[in-house]
Protein backbone atom coordinates (compact mmCIF):
# COMPACT_ATOMS: atom_id res chain seq x y z
CA UNK A 1 0.00 0.00 0.00
CA UNK A 2 1.24 3.67 -0.72
CA UNK A 3 0.79 5.61 2.58
CA UNK A 4 0.87 8.92 3.76
CA UNK A 5 2.31 9.57 7.20
CA UNK A 6 1.83 12.89 8.79
CA UNK A 7 3.92 14.31 11.84
CA UNK A 8 6.67 11.79 10.33
CA UNK A 9 9.65 13.09 12.83
CA UNK A 10 7.38 13.09 15.57
CA UNK A 11 7.86 10.59 18.26
CA UNK A 12 5.04 8.03 17.69
CA UNK A 13 5.71 8.96 13.40
CA UNK A 14 9.84 7.97 14.01
CA UNK A 15 8.99 4.38 15.67
CA UNK A 16 5.83 3.52 13.05
CA UNK A 17 8.20 4.35 10.04
CA UNK A 18 10.37 1.30 9.99
CA UNK A 19 7.61 -0.69 11.00
CA UNK A 20 5.79 0.54 7.87
CA UNK A 21 8.84 -0.38 5.44
CA UNK A 22 9.46 -3.78 7.05
CA UNK A 23 5.64 -4.38 6.29
CA UNK A 24 6.63 -3.55 2.53
CA UNK A 25 4.49 -0.65 2.61
CA UNK A 26 5.40 2.76 0.31
CA UNK A 27 5.78 5.81 2.27
CA UNK A 28 5.14 9.60 1.66
CA UNK A 29 6.16 11.51 4.54
CA UNK A 30 4.52 14.56 5.60
CA UNK A 31 7.12 17.01 7.55
CA UNK A 32 7.33 20.61 8.23
CA UNK A 33 11.07 20.89 7.49
CA UNK A 34 12.71 18.24 5.48
CA UNK A 35 16.30 18.57 6.69
CA UNK A 36 14.60 17.50 10.49
CA UNK A 37 13.28 13.73 9.16
CA UNK A 38 16.01 12.14 11.87
CA UNK A 39 16.04 8.98 9.20
CA UNK A 40 19.61 7.21 7.99
CA UNK A 41 20.28 7.57 4.49
CA UNK A 42 19.41 3.80 3.29
CA UNK A 43 15.91 4.48 4.94
CA UNK A 44 15.88 7.65 3.35
CA UNK A 45 16.48 5.79 -0.28
CA UNK A 46 13.38 3.97 0.44
CA UNK A 47 10.48 6.94 1.13
CA UNK A 48 9.29 9.68 -0.38
CA UNK A 49 9.42 13.08 1.51
CA UNK A 50 6.93 16.17 1.23
CA UNK A 51 7.23 19.37 3.02
CA UNK A 52 3.76 20.28 4.20
CA UNK A 53 2.59 22.84 6.88
CA UNK A 54 -0.84 21.64 7.76
CA UNK A 55 -1.01 25.52 9.49
CA UNK A 56 -0.20 27.38 6.14
CA UNK A 57 -1.97 27.59 2.43
CA UNK A 58 -3.09 24.66 0.86
CA UNK A 59 -0.87 23.30 -2.31
CA UNK A 60 -2.69 20.16 -3.56
CA UNK A 61 0.37 19.87 -5.60
CA UNK A 62 2.48 18.24 -2.54
CA UNK A 63 0.39 15.09 -1.85
CA UNK A 64 0.42 12.25 -4.49
CA UNK A 65 -3.07 11.05 -6.06
CA UNK A 66 -2.62 7.15 -5.24
CA UNK A 67 -2.10 7.14 -1.75
CA UNK A 68 -4.19 4.27 -0.11
CA UNK A 69 -4.46 5.43 3.27
CA UNK A 70 -2.90 7.39 6.48
CA UNK A 71 -1.81 8.27 9.41
CA UNK A 72 -2.59 11.65 10.90
CA UNK A 73 -0.40 12.14 14.09
CA UNK A 74 -0.07 15.78 14.35
CA UNK A 75 -0.93 17.53 17.19
CA UNK A 76 0.30 20.79 18.80
CA UNK A 77 -0.02 20.66 22.80
CA UNK A 78 3.62 20.38 23.25
CA UNK A 79 3.60 23.91 21.36
CA UNK A 80 1.09 26.32 22.80
CA UNK A 81 -1.15 27.24 26.53
CA UNK A 82 -3.49 29.45 24.96
CA UNK A 83 -4.65 28.02 21.45
CA UNK A 84 -3.30 24.57 20.87
CA UNK A 85 -6.64 23.37 19.83
CA UNK A 86 -7.49 26.08 17.68
CA UNK A 87 -4.31 25.19 15.61
CA UNK A 88 -5.25 21.52 15.99
CA UNK A 89 -8.80 22.29 14.38
CA UNK A 90 -7.16 24.01 11.60
CA UNK A 91 -4.81 21.51 10.86
CA UNK A 92 -7.34 18.62 10.85
CA UNK A 93 -9.70 20.73 8.43
CA UNK A 94 -6.49 21.29 6.01
CA UNK A 95 -5.74 17.70 6.16
CA UNK A 96 -8.97 16.80 4.93
CA UNK A 97 -8.83 19.34 2.10
CA UNK A 98 -5.51 17.79 1.60
CA UNK A 99 -6.57 14.35 0.54
CA UNK A 100 -9.90 15.26 -0.95
CA UNK A 101 -9.12 14.52 -4.46
CA UNK A 102 -6.54 11.24 -3.25
CA UNK A 103 -8.03 7.65 -3.89
CA UNK A 104 -7.38 7.53 -0.63
CA UNK A 105 -9.57 4.84 1.40
CA UNK A 106 -8.61 4.94 5.03
CA UNK A 107 -7.15 7.45 7.93
CA UNK A 108 -5.40 6.16 10.67
CA UNK A 109 -6.20 8.77 13.58
CA UNK A 110 -4.15 8.32 17.23
CA UNK A 111 -6.35 10.67 19.69
CA UNK A 112 -6.88 9.95 23.62
CA UNK A 113 -9.35 8.07 25.82
CA UNK A 114 -12.45 10.26 26.38
CA UNK A 115 -13.52 9.60 29.47
CA UNK A 116 -15.21 12.26 31.62
CA UNK A 117 -18.51 13.82 30.43
CA UNK A 118 -16.13 17.66 31.74
CA UNK A 119 -13.01 17.20 29.16
CA UNK A 120 -9.77 18.66 29.52
CA UNK A 121 -8.64 21.14 26.92
CA UNK A 122 -6.11 18.74 25.54
CA UNK A 123 -9.01 15.58 25.63
CA UNK A 124 -11.72 17.81 24.36
CA UNK A 125 -8.99 19.06 21.47
CA UNK A 126 -8.39 15.57 20.50
CA UNK A 127 -11.99 15.00 20.57
CA UNK A 128 -12.77 17.72 18.43
CA UNK A 129 -10.15 16.73 15.70
CA UNK A 130 -12.16 13.00 15.52
CA UNK A 131 -14.81 15.19 14.83
CA UNK A 132 -13.75 16.80 12.05
CA UNK A 133 -11.64 14.08 10.38
CA UNK A 134 -15.12 12.28 9.66
CA UNK A 135 -16.40 14.52 7.68
CA UNK A 136 -13.44 13.32 5.39
CA UNK A 137 -13.73 11.59 2.22
CA UNK A 138 -12.28 8.33 3.71
CA UNK A 139 -13.23 5.49 6.30
CA UNK A 140 -11.49 6.83 9.65
CA UNK A 141 -9.88 4.55 12.18
CA UNK A 142 -9.96 6.36 15.77
CA UNK A 143 -6.97 4.50 18.59
CA UNK A 144 -7.82 6.10 21.36
CA UNK A 145 -4.90 5.90 24.00
CA UNK A 146 -3.72 7.21 27.16
CA UNK A 147 -0.05 7.37 28.45
CA UNK A 148 1.99 6.08 26.14
CA UNK A 149 5.13 4.14 28.32
CA UNK A 150 8.40 3.89 25.69
CA UNK A 151 11.82 4.99 25.80
CA UNK A 152 11.99 8.80 24.74
CA UNK A 153 7.80 9.17 25.66
CA UNK A 154 6.80 12.14 27.31
CA UNK A 155 5.12 10.21 29.84
CA UNK A 156 7.83 7.60 30.46
CA UNK A 157 10.10 10.11 31.08
CA UNK A 158 8.31 12.80 33.17
CA UNK A 159 7.82 9.52 35.33
CA UNK A 160 12.11 8.81 35.08
CA UNK A 161 12.73 11.86 36.26
CA UNK A 162 10.64 12.30 39.31
CA UNK A 163 11.08 9.03 40.37
CA UNK A 164 15.48 9.02 39.69
CA UNK A 165 15.83 12.37 41.28
CA UNK A 166 13.34 12.28 43.77
CA UNK A 167 13.03 9.51 46.37
CA UNK A 168 10.83 11.56 49.03
CA UNK A 169 7.84 13.60 46.86
CA UNK A 170 5.13 15.37 47.85
CA UNK A 171 2.56 15.61 45.16
CA UNK A 172 -0.36 17.19 44.43
CA UNK A 173 -4.38 15.27 44.75
CA UNK A 174 -4.51 14.36 40.85
CA UNK A 175 -1.84 11.55 41.47
CA UNK A 176 -4.26 9.42 42.71
CA UNK A 177 -6.11 9.45 39.46
CA UNK A 178 -6.50 6.30 37.31
CA UNK A 179 -5.05 5.59 34.25
CA UNK A 180 -4.36 2.84 31.48
CA UNK A 181 -0.58 3.00 30.17
CA UNK A 182 0.65 1.41 27.38
CA UNK A 183 3.71 0.10 25.88
CA UNK A 184 4.84 1.64 22.69
CA UNK A 185 5.45 -1.25 20.73
CA UNK A 186 1.60 -2.82 21.46
CA UNK A 187 0.54 1.27 19.73
CA UNK A 188 2.59 0.64 17.14
CA UNK A 189 1.15 -2.93 16.62
CA UNK A 190 -2.19 -1.56 17.12
CA UNK A 191 -1.97 1.10 14.29
CA UNK A 192 -0.20 -1.47 11.69
CA UNK A 193 -2.85 -4.18 12.40
CA UNK A 194 -5.36 -1.94 11.85
CA UNK A 195 -4.51 -0.87 8.42
CA UNK A 196 -6.40 -2.24 5.89
CA UNK A 197 -8.69 -3.68 8.16
CA UNK A 198 -12.48 -2.79 6.88
CA UNK A 199 -14.10 -3.72 10.26
CA UNK A 200 -12.29 -1.32 11.57
CA UNK A 201 -13.47 1.36 9.27
CA UNK A 202 -15.82 4.03 10.69
CA UNK A 203 -14.91 2.94 14.51
CA UNK A 204 -13.58 4.19 17.42
CA UNK A 205 -11.86 2.03 19.90
CA UNK A 206 -9.47 2.45 22.97
CA UNK A 207 -6.42 0.73 23.80
CA UNK A 208 -4.57 0.02 26.45
CA UNK A 209 -2.22 -2.39 28.27
CA UNK A 210 -3.67 -4.98 31.04
CA UNK A 211 -3.23 -2.40 34.06
CA UNK A 212 -5.37 0.07 35.87
CA UNK A 213 -3.09 2.23 37.79
CA UNK A 214 -3.02 5.56 39.66
CA UNK A 215 -0.14 7.99 38.72
CA UNK A 216 1.30 7.35 42.60
CA UNK A 217 0.95 3.85 41.82
CA UNK A 218 2.98 3.91 38.18
CA UNK A 219 6.12 5.88 40.41
CA UNK A 220 5.71 3.17 42.84
CA UNK A 221 6.14 0.14 40.24
CA UNK A 222 8.61 2.16 38.33
CA UNK A 223 10.98 2.56 41.17
CA UNK A 224 10.43 -0.91 42.36
CA UNK A 225 11.30 -2.02 38.17
CA UNK A 226 14.45 0.18 38.70
CA UNK A 227 15.19 -1.42 42.39
CA UNK A 228 14.78 1.23 45.27
CA UNK A 229 12.15 2.42 46.90
CA UNK A 230 10.50 5.96 46.93
CA UNK A 231 8.14 7.29 49.08
CA UNK A 232 5.37 9.53 47.81
CA UNK A 233 2.64 11.99 50.08
CA UNK A 234 -0.12 13.53 48.84
CA UNK A 235 -1.52 17.12 49.47
CA UNK A 236 -5.25 18.65 48.51
CA UNK A 237 -3.26 22.31 47.98
CA UNK A 238 -1.64 21.74 44.83
CA UNK A 239 -3.13 24.13 42.39
CA UNK A 240 -2.96 23.19 38.59
CA UNK A 241 -0.79 25.92 38.05
CA UNK A 242 1.74 24.80 41.58
CA UNK A 243 1.68 21.40 39.72
CA UNK A 244 2.93 22.68 36.13
CA UNK A 245 5.71 24.04 37.84
CA UNK A 246 6.43 21.35 40.19
CA UNK A 247 6.81 19.11 36.94
CA UNK A 248 8.63 22.02 34.73
CA UNK A 249 11.23 22.68 37.78
CA UNK A 250 11.79 18.99 38.45
CA UNK A 251 11.35 17.02 35.02
CA UNK A 252 12.57 17.61 31.03
CA UNK A 253 9.26 18.68 29.88
CA UNK A 254 8.74 22.26 28.64
CA UNK A 255 6.36 24.78 30.39
CA UNK A 256 3.85 24.74 28.09
CA UNK A 257 3.72 21.13 28.09
CA UNK A 258 3.34 20.63 31.62
CA UNK A 259 0.15 23.09 32.16
CA UNK A 260 -1.84 20.98 29.16
CA UNK A 261 -0.39 17.60 30.80
CA UNK A 262 -1.40 18.52 34.70
CA UNK A 263 -5.09 19.75 32.70
CA UNK A 264 -5.13 16.31 31.66
CA UNK A 265 -3.88 14.30 34.17
CA UNK A 266 -7.25 15.43 36.52
CA UNK A 267 -8.84 13.31 34.09
CA UNK A 268 -9.48 9.54 34.82
CA UNK A 269 -8.39 7.70 31.76
CA UNK A 270 -9.66 4.02 31.51
CA UNK A 271 -10.18 2.21 28.36
CA UNK A 272 -14.32 1.56 27.70
CA UNK A 273 -13.13 -2.14 26.67
CA UNK A 274 -10.35 -4.15 24.58
CA UNK A 275 -13.15 -4.84 21.75
CA UNK A 276 -10.49 -4.10 18.84
CA UNK A 277 -7.76 -6.78 21.31
CA UNK A 278 -9.95 -9.31 20.68
CA UNK A 279 -10.57 -8.27 16.87
CA UNK A 280 -7.08 -8.40 16.17
CA UNK A 281 -5.87 -11.23 18.28
CA UNK A 282 -3.12 -8.77 20.16
CA UNK A 283 -1.86 -9.78 23.57
CA UNK A 284 -0.45 -6.38 25.12
CA UNK A 285 2.24 -5.89 27.71
CA UNK A 286 2.31 -4.95 31.34
CA UNK A 287 2.95 -1.69 32.83
CA UNK A 288 6.43 -2.91 34.21
CA UNK A 289 7.00 -5.14 31.26
CA UNK A 290 7.29 -1.67 29.38
CA UNK A 291 9.55 0.13 31.89
CA UNK A 292 11.62 -2.89 31.17
CA UNK A 293 11.24 -2.61 26.95
CA UNK A 294 12.31 1.10 27.43
CA UNK A 295 15.35 0.27 29.50
CA UNK A 296 16.84 -2.29 27.21
CA UNK A 297 16.17 0.23 23.84
CA UNK A 298 17.75 3.27 25.96
CA UNK A 299 20.98 0.51 27.10
CA UNK A 300 21.64 -0.36 23.70
CA UNK A 301 21.32 3.23 22.62
CA UNK A 302 18.00 2.16 20.20
CA UNK A 303 16.01 4.87 21.18
CA UNK A 304 14.54 6.35 18.15
CA UNK A 305 13.14 9.20 18.50
CA UNK A 306 11.99 11.33 21.40
CA UNK A 307 9.56 14.09 22.31
CA UNK A 308 12.48 16.51 23.26
CA UNK A 309 13.40 16.80 20.02
CA UNK A 310 10.02 18.48 19.04
CA UNK A 311 11.03 22.22 18.13
CA UNK A 312 8.19 23.21 20.76
CA UNK A 313 10.00 22.15 23.56
CA UNK A 314 12.54 24.96 22.86
CA UNK A 315 12.70 28.52 21.94
CA UNK A 316 12.97 28.20 18.02
CA UNK A 317 8.99 27.78 16.98
CA UNK A 318 9.81 28.37 13.26
CA UNK A 319 12.37 27.15 10.17
CA UNK A 320 15.73 26.04 11.43
CA UNK A 321 16.68 27.95 8.05
CA UNK A 322 16.22 31.11 9.80
CA UNK A 323 18.90 30.67 12.29
CA UNK A 324 21.17 28.47 9.77
CA UNK A 325 23.16 31.57 8.64
CA UNK A 326 25.32 32.66 11.64
CA UNK A 327 25.50 36.28 11.41
CA UNK A 328 28.46 38.44 10.71
CA UNK A 329 28.05 42.20 11.60
CA UNK A 330 26.25 43.28 15.19
CA UNK A 331 28.16 40.24 17.21
CA UNK A 332 30.55 39.52 19.42
CA UNK A 333 32.40 36.16 19.52
CA UNK A 334 34.28 34.10 20.78
CA UNK A 335 37.11 31.93 18.69
CA UNK A 336 39.31 29.50 19.08
CA UNK A 337 41.56 26.93 17.31
CA UNK A 338 43.53 24.32 18.00
CA UNK A 339 46.09 21.53 15.64
CA UNK A 340 44.12 18.11 15.79
CA UNK A 341 46.07 14.89 15.14
CA UNK A 342 43.34 12.53 14.31
CA UNK A 343 40.16 13.75 11.96
CA UNK A 344 37.90 10.84 12.88
CA UNK A 345 38.56 10.44 16.55
CA UNK A 346 37.72 14.41 17.07
CA UNK A 347 34.80 13.95 14.82
CA UNK A 348 33.45 11.71 17.32
CA UNK A 349 34.10 13.52 20.25
CA UNK A 350 32.19 16.23 18.88
CA UNK A 351 29.03 14.28 18.00
CA UNK A 352 29.13 12.66 21.52
CA UNK A 353 29.07 16.38 23.19
CA UNK A 354 26.23 17.13 25.55
CA UNK A 355 24.12 14.50 27.65
CA UNK A 356 26.09 11.78 29.62
CA UNK A 357 28.87 13.02 28.11
CA UNK A 358 28.86 16.45 28.94
CA UNK A 359 30.91 19.31 27.67
CA UNK A 360 34.25 18.06 28.16
CA UNK A 361 35.11 20.87 30.32
CA UNK A 362 33.56 22.54 33.59
CA UNK A 363 30.35 20.60 33.60
CA UNK A 364 29.76 21.78 37.06
CA UNK A 365 29.34 25.44 35.32
CA UNK A 366 27.30 24.14 32.65
CA UNK A 367 24.75 22.78 35.21
CA UNK A 368 24.57 25.76 37.10
CA UNK A 369 23.88 27.89 33.92
CA UNK A 370 21.63 25.35 33.51
CA UNK A 371 20.13 25.91 36.52
CA UNK A 372 19.66 29.40 36.05
CA UNK A 373 18.15 28.97 32.88
CA UNK A 374 15.50 26.64 34.09
CA UNK A 375 14.49 29.36 36.66
CA UNK A 376 13.64 31.94 34.08
CA UNK A 377 11.88 29.63 32.25
CA UNK A 378 14.31 27.84 29.79
CA UNK A 379 14.93 24.18 28.86
CA UNK A 380 18.44 24.11 31.28
CA UNK A 381 20.55 20.99 30.82
CA UNK A 382 17.20 18.18 31.44
CA UNK A 383 16.99 17.82 27.87
CA UNK A 384 20.00 15.31 27.12
CA UNK A 385 20.31 13.80 23.87
CA UNK A 386 18.23 11.45 22.29
CA UNK A 387 21.08 9.30 21.28
CA UNK A 388 24.88 8.82 22.39
CA UNK A 389 26.88 9.28 19.09
CA UNK A 390 24.29 10.34 16.41
CA UNK A 391 23.65 13.79 15.88
CA UNK A 392 20.63 15.31 13.33
CA UNK A 393 19.53 18.56 12.26
CA UNK A 394 16.75 19.44 14.70
CA UNK A 395 17.43 17.63 17.69
CA UNK A 396 18.23 19.09 21.16
CA UNK A 397 21.10 18.95 22.76
CA UNK A 398 20.86 20.09 26.39
CA UNK A 399 19.50 23.70 26.15
CA UNK A 400 21.11 23.52 22.01
CA UNK A 401 19.14 23.05 19.46
CA UNK A 402 21.08 21.44 16.18
CA UNK A 403 20.44 23.56 13.02
CA UNK A 404 23.30 21.33 11.06
CA UNK A 405 25.42 18.23 11.40
CA UNK A 406 27.39 17.24 8.59
CA UNK A 407 29.91 14.60 9.49
CA UNK A 408 31.50 15.20 5.68
CA UNK A 409 31.63 18.65 5.55
CA UNK A 410 33.09 18.13 9.37
CA UNK A 411 30.79 20.68 10.50
CA UNK A 412 28.37 20.89 13.57
CA UNK A 413 26.28 23.78 14.57
CA UNK A 414 24.33 24.52 17.16
CA UNK A 415 21.84 27.49 18.26
CA UNK A 416 21.38 28.28 22.23
CA UNK A 417 17.68 27.61 23.24
CA UNK A 418 18.93 28.87 26.67
CA UNK A 419 17.08 32.69 28.20
CA UNK A 420 19.34 35.41 27.06
CA UNK A 421 19.49 38.52 26.23
CA UNK A 422 20.32 37.73 22.89
CA UNK A 423 20.98 34.99 20.26
CA UNK A 424 24.05 32.82 20.27
CA UNK A 425 25.45 29.83 18.11
CA UNK A 426 28.21 27.74 18.83
CA UNK A 427 30.41 26.08 15.92
CA UNK A 428 32.69 23.65 15.38
CA UNK A 429 34.64 22.77 12.44
CA UNK A 430 37.63 21.37 11.12
CA UNK A 431 39.39 22.65 7.96
CA UNK A 432 41.65 20.94 5.01
CA UNK A 433 44.60 21.39 6.88
CA UNK A 434 43.54 19.47 10.03
CA UNK A 435 42.69 22.76 12.46
CA UNK A 436 39.93 22.37 14.53
CA UNK A 437 37.80 25.93 14.49
CA UNK A 438 35.50 26.18 17.48
CA UNK A 439 33.34 29.44 17.33
CA UNK A 440 30.72 31.10 19.83
CA UNK A 441 28.92 34.30 18.25
CA UNK A 442 26.89 36.25 20.23
CA UNK A 443 23.96 38.71 18.93
CA UNK A 444 23.13 40.45 21.54
CA UNK A 445 19.58 42.64 21.86
CA UNK A 446 20.62 46.10 23.30
CA UNK A 447 23.02 47.10 26.26
CA UNK A 448 21.28 44.14 28.36
CA UNK A 449 22.88 42.13 25.81
CA UNK A 450 26.25 43.20 25.74
CA UNK A 451 26.31 43.49 29.23
CA UNK A 452 25.42 39.75 29.28
CA UNK A 453 27.98 39.09 27.33
CA UNK A 454 30.94 40.93 29.31
CA UNK A 455 29.99 39.53 32.41
CA UNK A 456 30.16 35.86 31.33
CA UNK A 457 33.33 36.24 29.18
CA UNK A 458 35.48 35.16 32.25
CA UNK A 459 34.22 32.10 32.07
CA UNK A 460 33.77 31.72 28.56
CA UNK A 461 37.87 32.13 28.67
CA UNK A 462 38.02 28.97 30.78
CA UNK A 463 35.07 26.96 29.75
CA UNK A 464 35.72 27.18 25.64
CA UNK A 465 39.19 27.02 25.95
CA UNK A 466 39.30 24.22 27.65
CA UNK A 467 36.34 22.19 25.58
CA UNK A 468 38.76 23.15 22.47
CA UNK A 469 41.83 21.26 24.34
CA UNK A 470 39.59 17.93 25.64
CA UNK A 471 37.85 17.93 21.91
CA UNK A 472 41.35 17.72 20.46
CA UNK A 473 42.73 14.71 22.48
CA UNK A 474 42.55 11.81 20.70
Amino acid sequence: MKILLTGANGYIGMRLLPRLLELGHEVVCAVRDEKRLSVDKETRKRIQVVEIDFLEELDKTKIPKDIDAAYYLIHSMASSIDDFDEKEAITAKTFNEYVFETNIEQVIYLSGIVNDKKLSRHLSSRKNVEDILYKGNFNLTVLRAGIIVGSGSSSFEIIRDLCEKLPFMITPKWVLTKSQPIAIRDVINFLTDVLGNKKTYGESFDIGGPDVLTYKEMLHRYAKVRGFKNWIFTVPIMTPKLSSYWLYFVTSTSYKLAVNLVDSMKMEVVAKDNKLQKLLGLKTHSYEQAIEMAFKKIEQNLVLSSWKDSIASGRISDDLEKYIQVPKYGVLKDVKKMPIKNEEEVLNNIWRIGGSQGWYYGDWLWKIRGFLDKLNGGPGLRRGRTNPDKIFPGDALDFWRVLLADKKAKRLLLFAEMRMPGEAWLEFKIDDKNVLHQVATFRPKGLRGRLYWYSVLPFHYFIFGGMIRNLSKT
